[in-house]
């Protein structure tokens, strides 16, 4: 890991204490550091304004961010942050095609997409395939009922 994304990282260690307006001027001034279409730099300025509850300015740099080719970890966490802030800005639907589409890439963060998407079906009124996708997920996490809660997921699903 670079300084930069080592500075980046600490801004975030101590965004509770240091505030919204804080935590946006910090990573704008790093991201200044970097050229204006830097997809990393782009999807932090995004992650700072979605903290800050800034989901319309949030989403734009999400989008350029990964229009700008953003790769590996980061784009997983683009496309989940993003999800999230177009659910906040009421399009569940949207939401839950972009969790979708990063599904099969998303490796050690698709617990994380499903637990975005539930959240999207939950908005979009389907509750059950939430419910099922949710629990299909937490299955194998379990020592103990996982098959079990694995059939019933899919139970839930078959209604759906």
């Amino acid at each position: 890991m670079n300084d930069w994304q080592h500075r980046v990282d600490a801004v975030w260690e101590h965004a509770s204490t240091l505030g919204d307006d804080e935590v946006i001027r910090r990573i704008d001034g790093l991201a200044a550091e970097r050229p204006a279409d830097d997809p990393v730099a782009l999807f932090e300025r995004a992650g700072a304004r979605d903290s800050a509850g800034l989901e319309a300015q949030a989403e734009l740099l999400y989008r350029s961010a990964l229009a700008g080719g953003l790769s590996g970890t980061e784009r997983v966490q683009a496309h989940v942050q993003l999800a999230s802030t177009i659910r906040n800005l009421g399009r569940p639907l949207e939401s839950i095609a972009l969790l979708d589409e990063i599904e099969p890439h998303a490796g050690e963060l698709r617990d994380a997409v499903v637990a975005f998407r539930a959240l999207a079906l939950v908005d979009a009124g389907d509750a059950r395939r939430a419910a099922s996708d949710t629990l299909a997920a937490l299955a194998p996490h379990l020592q103990r009922y996982g098959v079990s809660l694995a059939a019933y997921a899919a139970e839930l699903a078959a209604s759906a």
